[in-house]
């Protein structure tokens, strides 16, 4: 089947954050500016119809009309098993496999069951801001090995000072963001074994948030750091459908943990969990069916970047970007323009009326960055950047 990504749904009035739920969104304070003409771009969120097989599977479980309590059947553990074996040649079993209602969940269960209060947790900042939060709302302390970024904008990262950190006596997990969000690295299989090494040396636990892993570039391959370690002992990887298909809405994170010490205390810190009925069918079937719409998307998203880091060429040459190797997201540089980040945002939020996602929110090295998502209608992308674009056309 071909999909037509171009097409605009309307989501106003389906209970979407990003598109109704300006007053949620004002008191979280990304913006003071919500109204009817605002472009939200700055959650991962997909503004694109999701696979056939999906919407086929979620249409027969409503028409059984009864929705119970529900279980994991055995055809959901294969679809998992599957879908990794064939994608990145993983082997799981399904006893490794731990059900959680969502990733953000996960990873606050993960810091109480595996950490105590004032031990120390590394992250890779600018990152995805619930590491940070995760962190800190349950009394532990944030360990920053930052990423460092070359003029072209890639970023690297510096082992020198991960190993010094990891050595630290207090410090006890590293939380990996694999592929990167923001800023789109796809790390090598040196890369991943190396961080795997120097953490088992260092007895620090690796919990690996892989939600983006089948979001990359078609030119690249993805590889789990259960795969690049030597020993998946101490590593806990976070999986999802919710990005890859689009279902965030559905709840459904599967945790990988071969560890069956880990694995029990995970379960007894996080307590018990049912499905509903439609993320079951979801995840069977877009496990076992979704593979050519995601193939297709993969392309739609490498097009759109294509077409946006060609827009900013020729219509913000100040604004420095390059395509990721993985995810859906694009980190801009502002900094060129040399205004402040409370001016950029002005422009952006409130005169342009695009909702991004400052970059300040990701860590201190994201001041002078905005985030955009852009699985959206080319359409609508191209509205909010020439939107974007006008705003700054005043400035030399």
């Amino acid at each position: 089947m071909k999909y037509n990504f171009d097409e605009i749904v309307n989501r106003r009035g389906t209970y979407s954050v990003k598109w109704d739920g300006g007053d949620l969104i004002k008191q979280m304070g990304l913006t003071t500016r919500y109204d009817e003409e605002t472009i939200p771009l700055f959650t991962a969120d997909m503004d694109l119809p999701v696979p056939q097989p999906l919407v086929d599977a979620l249409h027969k479980t409503v028409e059984h009309r009864i929705f119970g309590y529900t279980i994991f059947p055995n055809e959901y553990y294969q679809a998992i098993q599957h879908w990794f074996k064939q994608r990145h040649d993983w082997d799981i079993n399904k006893e490794e496999i731990v059900f959680s209602p969502g990733t953000v969940h996960a990873l606050n269960i993960a810091v109480k069951a595996f950490t105590k209060p004032e031990e120390g947790v590394i992250i890779q900042r600018p990152v995805y801001p619930p590491f940070t939060s995760s962190i800190t709302a349950n009394g532990r302390k944030v360990i920053n090995n930052a990423l460092i970024a070359d003029d072209d904008g890639y970023y690297q990262i510096d082992f020198d000072d991960f190993e010094t950190k990891a050595k630290e006596e207090t410090t006890k997990m590293f939380i990996l963001c694999h592929p990167h969000n923001p800023t789109g690295r796809v790390f090598t299989k040196d890369e991943l074994r190396r961080l795997a090494e120097i953490c088992a040396e260092n007895d620090v636990l690796i919990v690996a948030d892989e939600i983006h892993g089948d979001l990359v570039r078609q030119n690249q391959t993805f590889i789990p750091i259960a795969k690049a370690a030597d020993s998946t002992d101490q590593i806990i990887t976070f999986t999802a459908i919710n990005k890859t298909f689009n279902v965030a809405g559905l709840h459904c994170t599967n945790v990988i943990i071969p560890n069956p010490d880990h694995r029990k205390t995970f379960i007894s810190v996080m307590g018990f969990h049912l499905p509903s009925p439609f993320t079951v069918s979801a995840l069977i079937a877009v496990y076992n069916e979704g593979e050519d719409w995601l193939e297709q998307l993969k392309e739609y998203i490498d097009g759109t970047m294509d077409w946006v880091v060609n827009f900013l060429a020729e219509n913000m040459p100040k604004v420095r970007v390059r395509i990721p190797e993985g995810t859906y997201i694009m980190w801009l540089d502002f900094s060129q323009y040399e205004l402040t980040p409370e001016e950029v945002h002005d422009r952006i939020y409130n005169k342009a009326n695009v909702l991004l996602e400052d970059g300040k929110m990701f860590g201190e090295e994201g001041l002078q960055y905005q985030r955009i998502c852009i699985p959206s209608p080319r359409p609508i992308i191209q509205e909010a950047l020439e939107r974007i674009a006008r705003e700054f056309e005043d400035v030399k």
